[in-house]
């Protein structure tokens, strides 16, 4: 089969490719510019498109799968529907997909990605050959036992086209709220989509929202970080810091506990886990003989920052830090204005220096109206702490510190910045 993947560079996306491609299918796809991720699909001899245009979409393709961020007007969708070419968006596409599988979906605002990752490497040790599709990098795994591990996104609900054997339910916050409106609606939306399950729910009853929507679902096994036994072992060989990922092993603990795996088979995986890309990822840069310590994070929502800046506290807690924060979309800095204000005069009084670049502008996504009220100025005036300032983005290098821990956070293209033009100086 030939399939044409429109925003193949999207992270989902990309990983229901690269298992399509495993599986002896013939995969193409196109994205607007080119990324490390579309690189990687490359290097697995995936073609791919640099521009998005209807003369990328050829006669012979059986169908094509779409990012959700891909504009209804984009020119290959159009010319693959006026071609008659039967078009899926990457939910639906790994919802088919999961049809044959006993699907393990882990859904909530905050923890997928490490949480999902953190399951799919129990079971890999406890030798079930898991196939998985993360929003990660590398994301993605083709096994040849019958759990299928994924990602259930929340952005407009995809997930709502999932029918999960189990669904592991990390929190509930308020976040896409440019589609999902309000909390109440959110809550609608999962009421709906806890209905779905299948078989079992794992969920965190530490999480008001997830604990009231469960409160009385006989489908529901909770974790805790009350639970003292499983906390106390899991703080001793954990890797990753901070109390979220305390959490996110929890819920990986639940499940292998739910799928009859030997605890001793889990405690050691999840010893050896290790994390994965932009989740804390700590590296080393030499400038002009000097040594750079680096943590590059995607933490993007403010409940994600704090919990990012309380593990970086926790591991570090004598050095510098210095935080370069990237706002990712003008909608979410917006509706959660208040919210980013508090956690960074919160996050003000801990560390050292924050810079705040320009909001990275999501192409597709964006409201004119809202684009004209804000921007990083603004929120660092809102700020109002000495040690908070805007910068832009292309001077970052200029403020890195030797004697620091620098910090590069944020789910835009900010990350390339101390590789891209970092690496290069002597």
């Amino acid at each position: 089969m030939k399939i044409h993947f429109i925003g193949i560079g999207g992270i989902g996306v990309s990983g229901i490719a690269s298992v399509y491609k495993q599986k002896g299918h013939i995969v193409a796809g196109s994205d607007a510019e080119p990324s490390e991720v579309t690189a990687d699909l490359q290097k697995q001899g995936i073609a791919v498109f640099v521009g998005q245009k209807a003369s990328n979409i050829a006669k012979g393709i059986d169908f094509v799968i779409y990012s959700e961020a891909v504009p209804s007007n984009n020119p290959e969708l159009k010319e693959a529907r006026r071609l008659g070419i039967k078009c899926l968006s990457g939910a639906e596409a790994l919802a088919e997909l999961s049809k044959d599988y006993f699907l393990i979906a882990i859904s909530g605002m905050h923890g997928k990605s490490t949480t999902a990752s953190m399951i799919s490497q129990i079971l890999i040790k406890a030798g079930l050959d898991p196939t998985f599709i993360i929003g990660t990098k590398p994301g993605f795994r083709v096994g040849k036992s019958k759990y299928l591990v994924i990602e259930a996104d929340d952005y407009q609900a995809k997930f709502l086209r999932y029918h999960p054997d189990v669904l592991v339910l990390t929190n509930i916050d308020a976040e896409h709220l440019d589609c999902l409106k309000n909390m109440s609606n959110i809550m609608k939306i999962f009421r709906q989509y806890v209905s779905q399950v299948k078989y079992k729910i794992i969920a965190n009853k530490d999480n008001g929202n997830v604990a009231r929507l469960l409160k009385n679902n006989k489908k529901t096994i909770f974790f805790s970080l009350k639970n003292q036994n499983d906390v106390k072992k899991l703080r001793s060989v954990l890797q990753v810091p901070g109390e979220h990922n305390v959490s996110n092993s929890l819920a990986a603990l639940n499940a292998a506990r739910l799928l009859k795996i030997d605890d001793k088979i889990a405690f050691e995986a999840l010893s050896k886990y290790k994390g994965i890309w932009r989740r804390f990822q700590e590296f080393s840069l030499k400038i002009k003989n000097q040594k750079l310590k680096i943590i590059s994070d995607y933490a993007h929502h403010p409940t994600e920052i704090k919990a990012t800046l309380q593990a970086l506290k926790e591991k570090y807690k004598t050095e510098k830090i210095v935080l370069f924060f990237q706002p990712h979309q003008y909608q979410r800095t917006y509706y959660l204005w208040k919210e980013f204000i508090a956690v960074f005069r919160q996050a003000a009084g801990q560390i050292d220096k924050i810079f705040i670049t320009d909001i990275y502008d999501v192409k597709g996504r964006e409201d004119k109206k809202i684009k004209a009220k804000i921007s990083s100025q603004k929120l660092v005036k809102a700020i109002a702490k000495p040690n908070a300032r805007y910068l832009a983005l292309a001077k970052i290098q200029g403020e890195f510190m030797p004697d620091a821990i620098n910090v590069i956070m944020g789910a835009g293209d900010i990350y390339r910045f101390p590789q891209d033009k970092l690496t290069n100086l002597k």
